[in-house]
């Protein structure tokens, strides 16, 4: 757990390096000990203001993006917890609309660890109690608060009574904790992942999803049935069309919302998304002037963001756009295709990635490969990663002509720097494939998120 010790304050670090000393659960993860951990800390989990909590593959950071730029610009006081952190572990919670000092973290990191030792936690487990704590002892008018692993088995999912849960897109990742086998759970591969995920539905509470395919949405719709949760379903209980602008309707009646800043059609969908669960709660009344402000302010780094000036990208300095993308999986992929499709040959990305060891790095190349130029690969220091040469060769075998490999970042970078201008000008470049390597790149370029 050494990717999540790192703080320059030693009192947080402290703290950190005894999260680091924990054992990660082998196999599924369960609820019986964040349970008892909560109940040893006053269940602060049952002390939260109106909960917003979300789930899926892709597209849940985003969505709880939204989620909070719409109820800040409502003029509420948000609490807001997402994964993972780019740079600093600060970023996973936002206390009232601000990243949590390290004197805060400290403080209730060490609270958790000394009331649960005895209990062997894990580091999830930990972080997820402290996070609540944090919540329940600062006021504030809602809480969005984003899903780990899964879903069910998920140290967020001892939640009560949320407002209103929401699922984004659903797709295959974390096979290794998701798909184990289970008695009494789906077998097709995508129906198992929506059960996990819709497993965060509350009895009573209103459950907001987008379209799925047939066998994953017949599992949510059965999950969601067992438990209790009315369910929301995009193109039947709602419906968003995105163009020029987002056309929202439901049984309360229709918006026409602006797009997303965040680029990619996938970001209108998240967009919607957090539009309809606002719209399907009633906990937290919300304008739909805020709806619109929101949209247009919500920012959620590493996710088809394009660089500032910077150290990093100064190494560079004949290159005009430089993306970076922390996406992974195979959805991820398409929407990164989606967003380069239809560039003029000169104009397809020049494209550096680096990949975790478990990570389908052969799926997610073989999505891109149409729509880029060349793809150089790169290590991951301090993780166990796919190699460059074999990130090369997946690429030559995807159909791409033109590959390599860099000992880094920002020997790539050179590379593609070095090169003849074209008489048309530089291709982009993107960065892509790991969240791990994205913070090191919003390190680098001193693009610290906030």
């Amino acid at each position: 757990m050494r990717d999540f010790a790192i703080s320059e304050n030693p009192r947080v670090q402290h703290q950190l390096d005894r999260l680091g000393a924990l054992s990660l659960p082998q196999g599924r993860l369960g609820l019986d000990t964040v349970r008892e951990i909560c109940a040893r800390l006053g269940d602060p989990q049952r002390r939260l203001p109106p909960v917003f909590h979300v789930a899926g593959t892709n597209g849940k950071g985003s969505t709880c993006a939204y989620l909070r730029a719409i109820l800040e610009a409502q003029g509420l006081v948000v609490h807001t917890a997402t994964k993972p952190h780019l740079v600093r572990y600060n970023e996973r919670i936002r206390v009232a609309g601000k990243l949590i000092s390290d004197e805060s973290l400290a403080d209730l990191l060490e609270r958790v660890l000394d009331a649960s030792e005895d209990l062997g936690p894990s580091f999830f487990e930990v972080t997820t109690v402290a996070t609540f704590l944090a919540f329940a002892e600062t006021p504030a008018d809602a809480c969005v608060i984003e899903t780990g692993l899964g879903g069910r088995l998920d140290a967020t999912n001892v939640l009560e009574n949320p407002a209103v849960c929401g699922i984004a897109t659903l797709g295959i990742d974390h096979e290794s904790f998701l798909l184990v086998p289970e008695a009494g759970t789906p077998e097709e591969p995508l129906a198992r992942i929506a059960f996990e995920k819709a497993s965060i539905a509350k009895p009573g509470a209103p459950l907001v999803v987008q379209s799925y395919a047939e066998s994953p949405l017949a599992s949510v719709l059965t999950t969601a049935g067992q438990i209790g949760a009315p369910v929301h379903l995009r193109g039947r209980d709602w419906w968003a069309q995105v163009g020029e602008t987002i056309e929202y309707r439901d049984a309360q009646g229709a918006l026409s919302l602006p797009l997303p800043t965040l680029v990619g059609k996938h970001q209108a969908d998240n967009a919607a998304l957090a539009i309809a669960m606002l719209r399907h709660q009633s906990a937290v009344p919300v304008s739909p002037e805020a709806m619109a402000e929101g949209i247009r302010e919500a920012r959620w780094p590493a996710r088809l963001q394009r660089l500032g000036k910077g150290p990093l990208t100064a190494l560079a300095p004949e290159v005009d756009e430089i993306w970076l993308d922390g996406g992974h999986n195979p959805d991820a992929a398409n929407a990164i295709a989606t967003y380069f499709a239809g560039e003029a040959e000169w104009r397809k990305p020049f494209v550096i990635i680096g990949m975790l060891a478990n990570k389908d790095a052969k799926t997610f190349i073989h999505r891109i490969a149409p729509i880029v130029g060349a793809i150089v690969g790169v290590p991951i220091p301090g993780h166990d990663h796919h190699s460059p040469a074999h990130i090369a060769e997946l690429a030559r075998i995807a159909g791409v002509s033109n590959v390599g490999t860099a000992p880094d970042f920002a020997s790539a970078l050179d590379i593609v720097n070095r090169r003849g201008r074209p008489a048309d000008g530089r291709p982009p470049v993107l960065i892509a494939g790991s969240l791990y390597l994205a913070g090191e790149v919003l390190r680098m370029n001193l693009e610290m998120p906030d």
